[in-house]
């Protein structure tokens, strides 16, 4: 036993290669996104020879400081501080697989026994969750020019829906992943933004921002690289009026050759009747304006006047936007944390979901804070030099923009898991299996400060420490 825990201590310092120890961590965070077809096409990572030819990229995308993760490396993208609160589909590295890759670059990057290399993951084509009950295509490819500029352009989907429709979830499904950056989805009357279709000679119309209408609809989905499509638990759900359109607004990324995207959704149905329905508030500002060359902090505060199970939130705004922080204080003055994003990137934003219903008491206060950066050392101000900016939906407007999704309380939401799987004690690393792979990130956590999340605390107590590690080796043996 005690060869055991001292073998597992010292796995990583010795040879260290790539087919038995970094192509498990490339394949399973980074090959999604870095293979032909998709988003990051242009640098591959299916392969040794790849991996090793860009070992100097990943170097510089990983690495913190030298001794933590402090400085929010770019990849793998995952802008909300994780150390601030817990969400689904969170994409990161441990600190333990962090130093084994920059270990294995200092070492010379060898690559082993090849017959030993970690298999390449099944990724979904058609459907990440199951076969849906509707499928909506493109009624044409829509041509994008190979200008290296962003392409923001909305479609509408004729839902043709006599009846309202109970929906699960919505998935949409990009046809070029390469040029497909993120997608937002609403619902409409039907027909009432056809005239915006037909004033843009093209397929489609152009859109930034938000969708080009005089007023604001729900959100109900959207799309970037990575993120976790979630069907609503059991009994919960959204009902779609009858006769409506569904409208997706796409950003189509920098590309320096044209191309074309032939993109689809996919629409789920609860096979039961849906007994919470989801509602969602808007935390919105339209009264402010931004002076150059200084930053501008704006806080907006929204009273909870019933207790209420948050579902998931989009914090959104523009290209000026620093940072955010939105929390709630209860009557006790409790807080609960609900996101921080240290480094907005308009590139990368998503719905995001807690781990669980998160509960918000009656008469609590949600406060929300972005920091706007005015100046010339924002190097995605679209003004130079910097101008005076107010709210708006144009490219170089800006927006305080929050949607939420909830529903009434009830007793025993905290337990209502929002993922597919619930996590499993002791899976640290997250592959869905128990080995020694866990125990040596479960080390890596302890050592040099990592994510803290509830699998580590295999023995219940409350504190992650190297009792833990004795219960999970414990736990694997058994």
């Amino acid at each position: 036993m005690k060869y055991f825990v001292f073998s597992i201590l010292i796995y990583p310092l010795f040879g260290i290669d790539y087919s038995i120890d970094i192509s498990p961590i490339i394949y399973k965070n980074c090959t999604s996104c870095h293979r032909e077809g998709q988003i990051a096409a242009f640098l591959p990572l299916e392969n040794y020879e790849q991996v090793f030819n860009n070992r100097l990229w990943i170097e510089y995308a990983i690495a913190g400081d030298d001794e933590s993760r402090h400085g929010d490396p770019i990849m793998p993208p995952w802008p909300p501080d994780r150390e601030y609160s817990t969400l689904i589909g969170e994409r990161y590295l441990t600190e333990g697989e962090i130093h084994l890759i920059l270990d294995w670059i200092e070492e010379e990057a060898s690559q082993g026994d090849p017959e030993l290399e970690y298999p390449m993951p099944d990724f979904p084509e058609g459907s990440a969750i199951g076969e849906s009950d509707m499928t909506f295509d493109m009624d044409e490819p829509y041509f994008i020019n190979g200008n290296f500029e962003d392409d923001y352009r909305c479609f509408i989907f004729s839902l043709d829906n006599n009846e309202d429709i109970s929906m699960s979830a919505i998935e949409f499904r990009p046809g070029n992943r390469e040029a497909v950056h993120h997608a937002i989805i609403t619902y409409i009357p039907d027909g009432y933004a056809d005239y915006l279709d037909n004033e843009d000679p093209g397929y489609g119309y152009e859109c930034y921002g938000g969708f080009g209408l005089s007023t604001f609809t729900d959100l109900i989905g959207g799309y970037a690289p990575g993120l976790t499509v979630i069907e609503y638990p059991e009994g919960i759900g959204r009902t779609i009026p009858a006769n409506s359109d569904i409208i997706v607004q796409v950003h189509y990324a920098p590309l320096m050759h044209d191309a074309e995207d032939l993109s689809s959704i996919n629409l789920f149905f609860k096979d039961e009747e849906i007994e919470r329905e989801i509602n969602q508030e808007i935390i919105d500002y339209w009264e402010f304006y931004l002076l150059p060359n200084q930053e501008t902090t704006i806080t907006r505060t929204f009273y909870v006047n019933e207790t209420v199970s948050m579902v998931n939130i989009l914090p959104h705004c523009h290209l000026l936007g620093k940072s955010w922080e939105i929390y709630a204080t209860t009557l006790s003055n409790e807080i609960i944390p609900i996101i921080r994003i240290n480094q907005w990137d308009f590139d990368w934003q998503s719905f995001y979901y807690p781990e669980y219903l998160l509960k918000i008491p009656a008469g609590s206060t949600i406060t929300a804070t972005c920091i706007y950066d005015n100046t010339s050392n924002n190097p995605d101000n679209p003004n130079d030099p910097p101008a005076l900016i107010f709210p708006g939906q144009g490219t170089t407007d800006e927006m305080f923009f929050i949607p939420i999704e909830f529903i009434p309380y009830q007793a025993g939401d905290e337990n209502i898991y929002l993922g597919d799987i619930e996590p499993l004690t002791g899976d640290v690393n997250g592959d869905g299996d128990l080995n020694v792979l866990d125990v040596v990130s479960l080390v890596g956590v302890i050592l040099n400060g990592g994510n803290e999340t509830a699998a580590c605390d295999v023995n219940g107590d409350s504190d992650i420490n190297i009792l833990d590690v004795v219960s999970l080796v414990n736990l694997i043996l058994s």
